[in-house]
């Protein structure tokens, strides 16, 4: 029974029935083992097949001819009854393996960055991209760049479903991931609610933290209404996604330097660097540490949903080469 495995393999278990339920089709041990690694899951082909073994006989997997392995129905319910202690700090190691996956270099515009992945109903898609014009008009996103994926076809870590178009929006974490490449560690430390006065940041009324959370924030607020993208778009007065971060004290110059390439190849979420030690936006800063607040990848797609579009939305959904993505204007 799961109950009588060790904390460890319960979580390998758990790891390797997500990436099934992520595939269209069978998979086996190598693919397994592979995809694992963006979960920051290290198992050999070898292991995954012993794990796999072990499965079959639970009743949590089937073996599909050479193919590979599905889930069985009582596969998708352990993945739906994970237990909750195992998802906390999920976001968080999330954040930090797809950092680490980040190979964007700004100067020579190559390599791999973050998105966040939404599924629109096709037949809704036009008016799901004129509603997020505004959002983009008005800066309130990670990056102009996107891309968009038809039903059948891989975006990030998904296959977008039936009837579906895939949508992609440049994820914050990608300014992770490039400051790490540059030596500079960047702490996460909360998803919130930025409110905006007069086109300008005023201050958090929402924050919910990295590490005690199961589920990515702004899934969370988009999912609760909780946004007014547009109405911050348009007349400067709203809600919008937003995160904050931290850095060591001593890297903020550096750090400027390398977010300033950054924005010139197209990424320009960060809204404000604080001083040293000093709160910014009235959040508290460690000692020497320095205070970043970074704007939500996901803004656009909010403001898409404010105007009464259901969406699916994948926040940290992988990684995707730079030079695949196009200016949203171009759409």
């Amino acid at each position: 029974m799961m109950g009588q495995d060790t904390t460890d393999v319960r979580r390998k278990v758990q790891a390797i029935l997500k990436v099934l339920k992520d595939s269209p089709q069978p998979v086996g041990a190598r693919v397994i083992s592979r995809e694992l690694q963006h979960h920051g899951v290290e198992l050999t082909e070898r292991a995954v097949r012993y794990h796999l073994k072990l499965m079959d006989e639970r009743g949590l997997t089937q073996s599909v001819g050479n193919d590979g392995r599905t889930l069985t129905e009582h596969g998708h319910e352990e993945i739906r009854n994970a237990m909750v202690i195992d998802k906390v700090g999920f976001v968080i190691n999330r954040i930090e393996v797809l950092a680490f996956h980040t190979t964007f270099n700004p100067v020579d515009r190559s390599g791999d960055i973050v998105i966040n992945v939404s599924f629109f109903a096709e037949n809704k898609f036009k008016t799901a991209l004129r509603a997020m014009q505004s959002a983009f008009k008005a800066g309130l996103c990670v990056s102009d760049l996107v891309a968009v994926a038809n039903e059948g076809e891989r975006i990030g870590q998904a296959t977008v479903p039936s009837g579906m178009i895939g949508f992609a929006t440049v994820c914050s974490i990608t300014i992770n991931g490039v400051l790490l490449k540059a030596g500079i560690p960047m702490g996460s430390r909360f998803g919130g609610i930025l409110e905006m006065r007069q086109h300008r940041p005023h201050r958090f009324s929402e924050l919910i933290n990295y590490e005690g959370s199961t589920l990515d924030p702004s899934e969370i607020f988009i999912s609760g209404r909780m946004t007014s993208v547009s109405r911050a778009a348009s007349i400067g007065e709203g809600k919008v996604l937003a995160n904050f971060r931290d850095i060591p004290g001593q890297c903020r110059k550096t750090a400027q330097s390398v977010i300033a390439d950054m924005e010139k190849a197209g990424i320009q979420g960060m809204l404000l660097m604080g001083e040293v030690s000093e709160p910014v936006y009235e959040i508290p800063v460690g000692l020497n540490r320095s205070g970043v607040v970074l704007l939500g990848g996901l803004n656009p797609v909010a403001a898409a949903v404010e105007s009464g579009i259901t969406v699916d939305n994948t926040a940290m959904g992988g990684v995707m080469e730079y030079r695949k993505l196009v200016n949203f204007w171009e759409l």
